[in-house]
């Protein structure tokens, strides 16, 4: 293992399955079969053996990513582990990442970085979801056993920092499309945009990702979508977070796992992994951002900025000189927010956004979408020799990204990836304000319509609050127009607010 040695990709692999319990037990995946499947051919892609693989990092699954959260299939406690004894490899580093849509292309960073410091030769990073087959199984009644376990010691990463403050808990901010609908509103008002407005808008992004999904063969929701369905409520389409409709959502019930491996190109040299197989790391990029409610910013993210900026000057690029993205596309306002920070338009570049299809359409696979994103991206450059494409991989509600740069042109030099950045500008928050106007906002809806709306103000003095709407003002919510800069009145019920429109 040298120091100093040039990182390179050089197999990728992805594996789905349908399968839904309507069928019976016969078939059913698991996180590990899948993630076992993806790697095998992760191996295959590169012509190796597992007995190489000197580290293997598996993407945090749902199950484990939320506190306290059931196991209805039994619980694998090692899933680095359990994947090494199914691969055969006997690797001397295990790691189980944090929770972050941002893991895949972090920990290829990283895995990059510790290769370029010598400390492996050869590293896999995988992962995968199961979730279809949780909810099919449970749906119809069938047996699945997921329980598993290994006794090589692991590096468990937890949960990570918490993303969601005790305010936003209070005032029903919980889920993420909660979260994202108030970035999405934010954009809508600074565009202008009425209800219906942004519901086309976010439509006409999002029909050419449901065709690149459509044949894409291991994405979940192959099927092509119209402008008009997409932006239509139906019971196919409903109501979710205003203004998103099911499919501007990130759909997790997937069966999908995905991996790739990564070496020295001494390493590949000596296996003899062929130069039209080998794609390089030029640029990473790393950020996080605090609570929603602490950003300066809701039209916008300034964790991409600051990833994708790293990622491009380490690179030496610009957003122009890369042919191809996969932007992590969990809402419309993700995909809005970064093609913003790249300088481009979403509506008019031909550039492809996404390589799969995106979260809708591919599908959502929990933390470990960007793995398929990243192994789709050096499938593509292999195939347009000496190009550049990024990936921007999210975490969070655009709480943590991670961006790489990629290519089949050798870098002249490899530069590890700097510490994450993290912002110094916090708003001044008023836990019991009296009044304010409307800085962005969601209504939330539930199976008997809407059940709640809530918003972001903004005080005279320029502090922000949080307040839940009344019935009264959840009506006006629903108005066509936006309600955003109308003024309203403010009273406190203990920590939580409730507005009125004035």
């Amino acid at each position: 293992m040298a120091k100093g040695s040039m990182p390179v990709l050089v197999g990728v692999g992805q594996s789905m399955s349908q399968w839904d319990g309507s069928t019976g037990a016969d078939g059913a995946p698991s996180p590990l079969s899948l993630a076992a499947d993806a790697s095998k051919a992760a191996l295959k892609d590169a012509g190796i053996s597992a007995s190489e693989i000197d580290a293997i990092t598996f993407v945090r699954i749902f199950e484990d990513s939320v506190p306290n959260a059931p196991h209805p299939h039994g619980h694998n406690t090692n899933l680095p582990g359990t994947l090494a004894r199914e691969l055969g490899a006997r690797p001397s580093k295990l790691i189980y990442s944090d929770v972050g849509g941002q893991s895949p292309q972090a920990l290829a960073n990283e895995m990059a970085s510790r290769i370029h410091a010598g400390e492996f030769d050869v590293a896999l990073v995988a992962g995968s979801e199961a979730n279809r087959a949780s909810k099919g199984a449970r749906k119809h009644g069938v047996m699945i056993d997921w329980a598993d376990d290994s006794p090589l010691e692991y590096e468990d990463r937890g949960l990570g920092g918490q993303m969601i403050s005790r305010s936003e808990i209070k005032h029903g901010i919980v889920a993420p499309a909660y979260f994202y609908a108030l970035f999405e509103n934010a954009i809508a008002g600074r565009e202008g945009r009425t209800r219906s407005e942004q519901r086309q808008a976010m439509s006409r992004l999002f029909q050419p990702f449901t065709k690149v999904a459509a044949s894409n063969p291991y994405a979940q929701f192959p099927q092509e979508r119209s402008v008009d369905f997409l932006a239509t409520p139906s019971p196919k389409n409903y109501e979710f977070a205003d203004p998103f409709l099911k499919w501007h959502i990130a759909q997790d019930a997937v069966n999908q796992g995905g991996a790739i491996l990564l070496m020295s190109e001494e390493k590949a040299d000596a296996l003899g992994v062929p130069t039209s197989q080998r794609v390089y790391l030029h640029g990473a990029g790393e950020a996080g951002d605090d609570f929603i409610s602490e950003r300066p910013r809701l039209d916008g993210s300034w964790a991409m900025k600051q990833a994708i900026g790293r990622a491009l000057d380490q690179a030496g690029k610009s957003a122009g000189d890369m042919a191809a993205f996969d932007l992590y596309s969990c809402f419309p306002c993700a995909v809005f927010s970064s093609t913003q920070e790249l300088g481009i338009d979403p509506f008019t570049d031909d550039r492809p956004l996404t390589l799969t299809g995106g979260l809708p359409f591919f599908g959502g696979a929990g933390n470990n979408y960007s793995m398929h994103g990243i192994a789709s991206m050096a499938e593509w450059l292999r195939d347009n020799s000496g190009a550049f494409g990024l990936v921007l991989a999210n975490g969070g509600w655009m709480t943590k990204e991670a961006v790489g740069v990629w290519s089949t042109a050798r870098s002249e030099a490899f530069t590890p990836v700097e510490k994450m950045a993290k912002p110094t500008d916090k708003v001044v928050l008023d836990a019991a304000p009296q009044s304010g106007a409307v800085e962005t906002y969601t209504v939330i809806h539930g199976r008997n319509g809407p059940a709640q709306g809530v918003i972001f103000g903004r005080t005279e003095s320029d502090a922000r609050f949080l307040a839940k709407a009344s019935p009264e003002a959840l009506q006006v919510l629903r108005e066509e127009e936006s309600p955003i800069g109308r003024q309203v009145s403010v009273q406190q019920d203990g920590e939580v607010n409730t507005f009125h429109f004035v």
